[in-house]
């Protein structure tokens, strides 16, 4: 009789498990919707792809949160904004309270299930080594037979951005036999470099048919449901790092084997409608494994018969490697409104790695050389403080509907949801980055710990003094040299902010603005040196700028990106440049070999024997 009760659980817990589907997902990087041939365009070949389409179900509005992936998987890992964590920006890795949020692999080994990744971690995040959470790295079906039910992730690198590198000329598909989006030129560089990422995806399709066909012989199909999307968007130029069709709208695919038809979205081969936000996956893996949900996590579940139900999605765009950027977008299956928090940055800002590409060189020749138009040349100019596109005409969001009054009740209402959403999941880029950082620590508080004390973040008030810089509305001075005597630096921010937008359309108390040069942010002095350098008094500029970067300022890489956004050459820098030693990650040193002005390596002597 003792032996009756182990024998019982063994049995019941044999039971629940196969109640309990199997999960693959087969994740690839860098490609948006254009490269998959199911999703409409003739020249791509991705025939295991559009099979897996046919047995299961395509959805057509699934959007990225983050254009590019550390902070797109730092979203994943946790089920929590990378925004409302801090570790949006490129490459960061700031730290969050693992205490309180847990990895959902954690949740699911606690639920039962056998969890491995086989590829990408990359999560973005400081204080925990990215391997921790997993049963195993690799794939071992023999093993995953073993451990039902499992939760596995087979990521393909064969359309990673940098698989677009190297030579274009030698290409298997046509560079004839291409489709080219509207804001490309159509020059023979481009459509060569088309050509050869559309080799790249083939050899990413195979990845994902050889999963699959691993998948059958293990015996296992039956019981497992089979999810493929791409990480974020991409890959040529404006695509991935942009909020853009271009580089969120996402492929994603499910099989839903019959042992769970009823957690099928529609029939079988059906293209499904709904709004599908990344932040939601995290949620919705978890809901399917039967696995603790917290309270923490800011997505909906979307597949199910717990379903719920999406308005609209967001997603932003911050630091991306060494380029300084603050963008957010907020969409519903129509209409995408972008709002541009530092429109004096060009978006076809010099990026090391995506210049690597050669259709992003020929670009920005074909620019150089005056041969683009008002579509083609955009990339290169600076942005509009807000940008509406009419998504279901305008994949390409080339026309900015922005200022035609048709459209003036989307604009207010897509902005209105834009704000409220900030406020819900606490948006915490309001502030530069490495001034975010700077207080976070000071406080001794993570970044997501510090956001949610209002007496530390002032969200509301950084938001209507935001919305108050980008009005450019010249009756406005009297608020913004206002904000400029504000307690709080974050405040006297975006005061600067509204007078440098203002600059050419009002005469500005240029003795308020030398005051800021002495503020005790170092972000407010730089911006106020712009002021002064724009209105004609380099020299007040060039000493502010030079002395912060001899100081190494944590605002060092603003001003390195600053310098170069001018575009007058970078000689009566070069000194304070080549002495600066703040990091910022590395980005800072990348910006001095970008300019020309890092030291170089000090070459160790042997010792004569």
């Amino acid at each position: 009789m003792k032996y009756f009760i182990p024998l019982l659980v063994l049995i019941t817990s044999s039971a629940f498990a196969a109640d309990r589907p199997n999960i693959l997902w087969l994740t690839c990087e860098d490609n948006n919707i254009n490269w998959v041939g199911c999703y409409g365009n003739p020249h791509a070949e991705t025939p295991h792809i559009d099979k897996l389409a046919t047995e299961g179900f395509q959805y057509m509005h699934c959007y990225a949160n983050a254009p590019v992936c550390a902070p797109s998987r730092s979203t994943w890992i946790t089920g929590v904004h990378a925004v409302s964590m801090g570790t949006h920006p490129m490459r960061s890795r700031y730290p969050i309270p693992h205490d309180t949020i847990k990895y959902y692999p954690d949740l699911m080994k606690a639920a039962g299930y056998y969890v491995s990744n086989a590829g990408k971690t990359d999560y973005n995040i400081g204080g925990r080594d990215d391997s921790s959470p997993w049963d195993s790295r690799k794939v071992d079906w023999d093993v995953l037979k073993k451990n039902q039910p499992f939760f596995q992730i087979i990521n393909s690198t064969k359309s990673h951005e940098s698989k677009a590198f190297g030579d274009v000329e030698n290409t298997e598909h046509d560079p004839n036999y291409v489709r080219l989006a509207k804001y490309h030129p159509d020059i023979l560089v481009i459509r060569q470099n088309y050509a050869h990422y559309h080799d790249q995806i083939k050899k990413m399709d195979a990845d994902i048919g050889a999963a699959l066909a691993a998948l059958e012989a293990s015996g296992m199909a039956g019981d497992t449901i089979v999810v493929h999307n791409s990480d974020h968007g991409g890959v040529l130029a404006r695509s991935k790092r942009f909020l853009f069709n271009s580089g969120t709208h996402c492929p994603l695919v499910i099989r839903i084997p019959d042992k769970f038809s009823h957690l099928r979205p529609a029939a079988v081969g059906s293209k499904v409608n709904d709004l599908v936000s990344f932040i939601d996956m995290t949620k919705t893996w978890l809901t399917l494994c039967e696995a603790e949900t917290p309270d923490y996590l800011q997505g909906r579940v979307f597949l199910g018969p717990k379903k719920e139900e999406r308005d609209y999605h967001v997603s932003y765009r911050t630091r991306m490697d060494e380029r300084c950027d603050n963008v957010r977008a907020i969409r519903d299956t129509k209409f995408l409104y972008i709002r541009n928090y530092m429109p004096y940055a060009p978006w076809g800002q010099h990026l090391n790695y995506l210049w690597t590409m050669k259709a992003t060189q020929a670009w920005e020749q074909h620019y150089r050389d005056g041969k683009t138009d008002a579509i083609t040349g955009r990339f290169f100019g600076t942005k509009p403080m807000e940008e509406l596109y009419d998504t279901s005409v305008d994949p390409d969001n080339v026309n900015n509907l922005i200022h035609d009054t048709k459209y003036a009740k989307h604009v207010a209402r897509l902005s209105k949801e834009l704000d409220q959403w900030q406020l819900d999941n606490f948006d915490s880029a309001l502030l530069p980055e490495s001034e975010m950082v700077k207080l976070s620590e000071e406080s001794g508080k993570t970044i997501y710990e510090y956001v949610r004390d209002p007496s530390l973040y002032n969200l509301k008030a950084y938001q209507e003094a935001s919305g108050l810089a980008l009005e450019q509305d010249p009756k406005n001075l009297p608020a913004l040299y206002k904000n400029l005597k504000a307690a709080d630096a974050g405040v006297r921010y975006w005061g600067i902010i509204g007078c440098f937008n203002l600059q050419e359309e009002a005469d500005l108390n240029m003795k308020v603005i030398r005051r800021a040069l002495k503020d005790d942010s170092h972000h407010v002095r730089i911006m106020a040196a712009w002021i002064l350098y724009r209105a004609g008094d380099k020299q007040a500029a060039q000493d502010c700028w030079n002395e912060l970067l001899a100081e190494s300022s944590y605002a060092s890489l603003k001003i390195f990106n600053i310098i170069d956004w001018i575009g007058e050459g970078h000689e009566p820098y070069t000194e304070a440049m080549t002495a600066c030693k703040f990091s910022h990650n590395g980005y800072v040193t990348r910006m001095q070999q970008y300019m020309g002005v890092a030291k170089a390596p000090v070459k160790k002597q042997r010792k004569k024997k």
